[in-house]
């Protein structure tokens, strides 16, 4: 959310609608306001702007239409140039840990197979990214762990031994353009 601090005169947002025309009309959300304040209170230099001088920074600076340069150039403190050559912004996408399900359902509806109760195996859980260095070459991913001492790694079955956790599971993935999997940065 993009504010106008200049307008002294706040409006209470009573709908989407009604907020989409106070933002017309260049007046202060009220919501927006408290989260400003709350976020002064941390002690860390905040600064709000207007989506018109976002995109008035980023077009006389030109830059792409992207979230990550976008985010440089909110406020009336964006730097006349902005070195962005070779930066990689980090992806995140928000993956879950899993699903509550407890049986597979057969194409009835029945229960058909059910669910392990426990979530690790042999100390690895489905969604950490391993590295394993077998005799059938080098294979780095995200796991699917079976109890058994063999683990799903793509379209191959690794046994633990073989493999070096890189990244526990956190419900996240992370990845660079041009670079799949990444771990985060620590």
């Amino acid at each position: 959310m993009t504010i106008d601090r200049s307008i002294e005169e706040p409006c209470e947002v009573t709908s989407l609608t009604h907020g989409f025309e106070a933002e017309r009309r260049r007046r202060l959300l009220r919501l927006g306001s408290a989260l400003l304040e709350r976020l002064k209170t941390f002690g860390l230099p905040v600064e709000c702007g207007s989506g018109g001088l976002t995109k008035y920074n980023r077009t006389t600076r030109g830059l792409a239409k992207t979230h990550w340069l976008d985010a440089a150039c909110v406020g009336k403190s964006t730097p006349s140039t902005i070195s962005h050559k070779g930066v990689v912004p980090l992806l995140i996408t928000a993956n879950g840990h899993g699903r509550r399900q407890m049986c597979v359902p057969d194409k009835y509806g029945f229960p058909e197979k059910h669910k392990q109760r426990r979530k690790t195996f042999l100390g690895y859980r489905t969604g950490d990214m391993v590295k394993a260095i077998t005799s059938k070459g080098t294979f780095e991913g995200r796991i699917a762990i079976r109890h058994r001492p063999s683990f799903r790694l793509g379209k191959v079955d690794i046994h633990p031994k073989y493999m070096q956790c890189i990244h526990q599971a956190d419900g996240y993935e992370y990845t660079q353009k041009g670079v799949r999997n990444a771990p985060p940065h620590v």
